[in-house]
């Protein structure tokens, strides 16, 4: 798994946003929640990994960086 292939991911579903530079997506309201349930499919379904509702946080979904270390944590539980 690599920041690459989680960009990839979060552009598929919501290519207008600027994902390298954007780091309040959630708290400034330009991710929204259809948004983010397409993001954690996504990443559910590539990785094999559970993304519940309690992860669903600006601190997970705030900016590509936010995302990535969501996923690295959640491979490490597994």
């Amino acid at each position: 798994m690599t920041k690459e292939e989680i960009l990839e991911i979060a552009k598929e579903i919501t290519p207008n946003l600027d994902w390298e530079n954007e780091t309040s997506l959630m708290d400034d309201g330009k991710l929204d929640s259809f948004d983010v349930v397409g993001i954690a499919g996504e990443l559910m379904d590539r990785y094999d990994i559970e993304i519940t509702a309690d992860d669903v946080e600006p601190e997970n979904f705030n900016s590509i960086d936010c995302i990535y270390n969501l996923v690295q944590r959640k491979l490490e539980e597994d």
